[in-house]
């Protein structure tokens, strides 16, 4: 049985200063609850394993909904180290790409560094393929166990962090609601 969320939106749009003084326009993220497979940005990103097979949880359900050409073209661009990206064909999914975020090795366990490389380095593809969106689950919090409040901070900073050249919005699509409430918390705090 599949159950379907729709995608609802808690968008936050202020502006505030980061502490290098640099300002940035929240009004750039989103934070949403529902099925990240039904995002309109030009990427999804995956939360994978370094040998970027796609087994359960947000993996499962981009293999299911996109194809098994997803994770073809995956696995032949690994294993990659954890904290490193890949980019592939989003088969068919509404996005153009799947960005493969490598959270975790082979052990299925994640930190906070690799939490935030996974996360720069999805940034990083995603401008490189002058894409103007992407939407990200919360990585590690599945399989990996990590803390959703840990994962928020941790993954906001880095997107506020980030010097985007083509990025103009970023979704966090959160697959429960109290993971969207907790990122949202979370980006009013790091106001």
């Amino acid at each position: 049985m599949t159950i379907t969320l729709p995608l609802t939106s808690v968008e936050c749009t202020d502006t505030f200063t980061l502490s290098n003084g640099d300002t940035m326009n929240v009004e750039n993220i989103e934070i949403l609850q529902g099925d990240i497979t039904e995002s309109d940005c030009d990427a999804i990103v995956n939360a994978a394993n370094n040998h970027l097979w796609m087994g359960a949880g947000v993996a499962g359900a981009i293999k299911k909904k996109g194809g098994q050409v997803i994770e073809d073209e995956a696995v032949a661009k690994g294993p990659i180290e954890p904290g490193q990206a890949v980019a592939t064909s989003a088969g068919s999914l509404k996005a153009s790409y799947v960005i493969h975020a490598a959270g975790m090795g082979q052990d299925l366990k994640t930190d906070s560094r690799l939490i935030r490389e996974s996360t720069s380095a999805s940034l990083n593809i995603a401008d490189a393929l002058d894409l103007k969106s992407v939407a990200f689950p919360a990585i590690g919090t599945g399989v990996g166990g990590f803390e959703v409040s840990d994962c928020a901070r941790i993954m906001l900073s880095a997107t506020i962090d980030f010097n985007a050249k083509s990025i103009l919005k970023v979704q966090f699509v959160l697959f429960d609601n109290e993971s969207k409430s907790v990122f949202a918390r979370v980006l009013t705090e790091l106001q």
